[in-house]
């Protein structure tokens, strides 16, 4: 197990200067070692446009506060440099902590905007309904493939869900196989044989952790062997560094040190995790990205919580979610959200 991730991380970018016509300098991919998984991204971005025509006609300025997924700090680094080009003066500070903690942080009004991997829960949303009076509105913003690494050496390309199970699980709800131990047991011969399987995985504060649990586990319970981190770059780096290794985290995780599995599903179809099997739903694992609002209902959303969701859902900033190794929204979709939160079509 990797030495745990330090408390609090701050990456500041300060003074940020944009020439004109000279591409901002892009952030590291999430899945880099040298992002780790930050507790907290703070994000101070500012930056002297002088007459470049990225600069807004009516100047916002302020701070711009978010809550939540780990799996989408890198994300929202990449879009918090594109809104620094077009709001100079702008602050974005991200506390990336886990799914779990945007949600009770929107309710009590202490940020109002929340980043997660998952879908709130009925509670969670019945909680925000109480404090604000009115329920949250999740945008959809990337799509993304949860998807099984194992160590780039390891020979074995795809495996069913019972026996993922059977690797993770404590109490096996999914499966009626004992408890996977060794990679010889999954078929693998010479060396692999006796190789014990190390198991890597989320805390509980992630909505990877949930989503995994449920549609793997069956909300089943995890073995107390496996290694738990509060980051999913921190789950690759794991997996990367143990050839007998295995975890799970988003496709943007992706690193040369794994591979991603290929999972069997109930036909016996091998369905690998790419761009087309997420927007199609062939791969299992696929999930929507949201960043969930507070809104009052009838209401427009403030200026810089508007000019944010303006670039997230423009063609400018879904091109960051591919660069980033998830899969941008389908355009049918990017456009109905655009529509119902009020954006200018001049914002795009």
């Amino acid at each position: 197990m990797l030495a745990p991730y330090p408390a609090l991380v701050v990456i500041r970018l300060l003074g940020l200067i944009l020439n004109v016509g000279t591409p901002a300098r892009p952030l590291s991919r999430p899945g880099r070692r040298g992002i780790g998984a930050p507790t907290l991204v703070g994000l101070a971005l500012t930056a002297a446009l002088g007459g470049s025509p990225l600069a807004a006609a009516q100047p916002i300025v302020g701070t711009l506060d978010a809550i939540g997924s780990d799996t989408l700090a890198g994300l929202m680094m990449r879009w918090g440099e594109q809104f620094a080009a077009r709001h100079p003066g702008v602050r974005l500070q991200l506390q990336a902590s886990g799914s779990a903690t945007a949600p009770p942080a929107l309710a009590q009004g202490t940020t109002r905007l929340g980043a997660m991997s998952r879908r709130m829960s009925d509670t969670e949303r019945a909680a925000f309904a109480a404090g604000q009076g009115y329920p949250p509105t999740a945008v959809p913003v990337a799509l993304d493939a949860l998807a099984v690494f194992v160590h780039r050496d390891n020979p074995i390309e795809a495996l069913s869900r019972d026996q993922l199970d059977a690797i993770f699980s404590d109490t096996r709800r999914c499966s009626d196989r004992p408890p996977l131990t060794r990679w010889g047991q999954l078929g693998l011969a010479g060396p692999w044989a006796e190789r014990p399987i190390t198991r890597h995985s989320r805390n509980s504060v992630s909505g990877t952790f949930e989503i995994f649990q449920r549609e793997i586990l069956c909300h089943g319970v995890f073995q107390p062997s496996v290694n738990q981190y509060p980051g999913s770059a921190a789950v690759v780096a794991a997996v990367g560094d143990s050839p007998g290794g295995i975890g799970y985290a988003g496709m943007g995780y992706l690193t040369a040190a794994v591979k991603p599995l290929a999972l069997i599903d109930a036909q016996g179809r091998r369905v690998r995790p790419t761009p087309k099997t997420a927007i199609n739903g062939a791969y299992p694992l696929t999930r929507p990205l949201y960043l969930y609002l507070n809104k009052r209902p009838g209401e427009p959303l403030p200026a810089l919580e508007r000019a944010f969701l303006a670039l997230v859902l423009s063609p400018a900033g879904q091109a960051r979610v591919a660069e980033a190794g998830f899969v941008p929204l389908p355009e049918a979709t990017r456009q109905r959200w655009r529509k119902r939160l009020g954006l200018d079509p001049a914002s795009e």
